[in-house]
């Protein structure tokens, strides 16, 4: 198997156009993030469900600059943050209660054991932004946390925001004892286009028809088959949609990538007052800063913030 297989987004049509997809898969962009943070399992499982969910989403936007998924919520997870690229770089990072993760757990007997994100969520909102800078449009959708997997929770949002039809699968799949492989996660999102969409089939009936045979077809996928080693995307989704006129229309790359760096740490602490930075000092007098994203720790002296 090649890199290739893994990390990237790849674009689809089927039925002359009717429909269109995307297909996303992760495997060392999550362990990287993953990684960094040292996540109990259901948590890393969590995160790991809505960094594919926010790859696919974005993947479905023309965008120049930042979109973002964060979730707002009172369950043992607070909170969720993925933020994607329009270059492909991605980055990630959940906050979240450990007590309330027990005792959670331990009243479902799931203790331990992944969980689908909305069960540790209970509750609360998500929210989609596109950033493309101070001199353009900047857009926002927001949806209440309600379903038993976040594919359910954009599946409302869809409904009720942009009135798009839109079926959604996410699989996720733990590291496996003594594989190669850490997480991988897979999100395969289908959309009808406008009724004028299609090149052949412009029939209403037929479209209606075509439209749930290629969402059943969909739901049949597995989740081994989706993350599975031995398949490519396009493997993947040839295996569904081969008989419905499939085109592979683009394909891109994903990797972390965190925006951090001691410059823009810098800057910020420096519109800090010096209370609010004597609140911050170390042990050793200095002042530390760790990033969300990446767990990067910046350290500065005191004369180093205020030597201006």
């Amino acid at each position: 198997m090649t890199d290739f297989d893994f990390d990237n987004v790849v674009s689809f049509h089927i039925d002359s156009g009717a429909f269109r997809g995307k297909i996303i898969r992760l495997s060392k962009t999550a362990d990287i993030i993953l990684n960094k943070h040292k996540y109990p399992k259901p948590i890393a499982g969590a995160l790991c469900e809505s960094m594919a969910l926010g790859v696919v989403l974005s993947s479905a936007l023309k965008y120049d600059g930042l979109f973002t998924l964060q979730t707002k919520t009172n369950g043992p997870i607070s909170s969720v943050v993925v933020d994607v690229t329009s270059q492909g770089k991605m980055r990630a990072f959940a906050r979240y209660n450990e007590e309330q993760l027990t005792n959670a757990q331990t009243k479902r007997k799931t203790l331990g054991e992944l969980e689908p994100a909305p069960h540790l969520f209970c509750g609360g909102y998500m929210a989609f932004t596109v950033d493309q800078g101070t001199d353009m449009n900047s857009y926002q959708g927001i949806v209440e946390l309600e379903g038993n997997t976040l594919a359910d929770c954009a599946h409302k949002y869809f409904r009720q925001s942009e009135q798009i039809e839109t079926a959604i699968k996410i699989a996720i799949v733990p590291p496996e004892e003594g594989s190669d492989y850490g997480w991988r996660a897979c999100a395969i999102m289908l959309q009808r286009m406008p009724e004028n969409g299609g090149k052949v089939k412009t029939d209403k009936e037929e479209l209606d028809h075509a439209w749930i045979d290629a969402v059943t077809l969909l739901g049949s996928m597995t989740d081994k088959e989706m993350v599975s080693q031995k398949l490519s995307p396009t493997d993947v989704i040839y295996r569904l949609y081969h008989s419905n006129e499939l085109t592979i229309t683009d394909t891109h790359r994903l990797e972390f990538g965190c925006r951090c760096s001691k410059e823009k740490v810098e800057e910020t602490l420096k519109s800090f007052d010096r209370a609010d930075l004597a609140d911050m000092k170390k042990d050793d007098g200095n002042i530390g800063v760790t990033c969300q994203f990446c767990s990067t720790e910046y350290i500065f002296t005191e004369e180093e913030l205020y030597k201006d």
